[in-house]
């Protein structure tokens, strides 16, 4: 079995009015990827409430972000997908600017790679329990 790698990531919870921003992949149906959070990797030398700032604005093409508080940190597994344990930082974010209840994004990779396309809406924080890959862990940390 190949080692298993860890990562520092960071996951976004933002929420307005009971309502939880959440994207889906519209290259992969929801069968393969499912429903997630803004998220990512935090980059060498960034703080992880930077990065969650920067992965929300990448991921949603929005800017105004701020963090009101870090939930927590949990771990997460990815085998047999990738042999690959993500540390995350969980954090609650606000979004200060008004959005459509859906519209399209894209994230660009700096270049590295073709961009990846998003659809991006709000969701009844009761129905966030479809969140993949463990991302609904610490919802119930917003109510603290």
């Amino acid at each position: 079995m190949p080692e298993r790698v860890t990562k520092e990531k960071v996951l976004c919870y933002v929420v307005r009015d009971g309502m939880l921003l959440v994207f889906r992949h519209t290259a992969y149906s929801y069968e393969e990827v499912g429903i997630q959070v803004p998220a990512g990797s935090v980059r060498e030398g960034e703080t992880p409430e930077a990065a969650a700032l920067r992965e929300a604005r990448e991921e949603t093409g929005l800017k105004g972000f701020k963090v009101m508080r870090k939930l927590g940190e949990t771990e997460y597994d990815l085998s047999p997908y990738r042999f690959e344990l993500q540390h995350r930082h969980v954090f609650h974010l606000e979004l200060t600017e008004p959005t459509p209840d859906r519209w399209m994004s894209q994230e660009d990779h700096d270049g590295e790679q073709g961009p990846t396309h998003f659809e991006c809406f709000w969701i009844p924080l009761e129905a966030a329990h479809v969140l993949q890959s463990g991302q609904g862990a610490l919802l119930g940390r917003l109510y603290d």
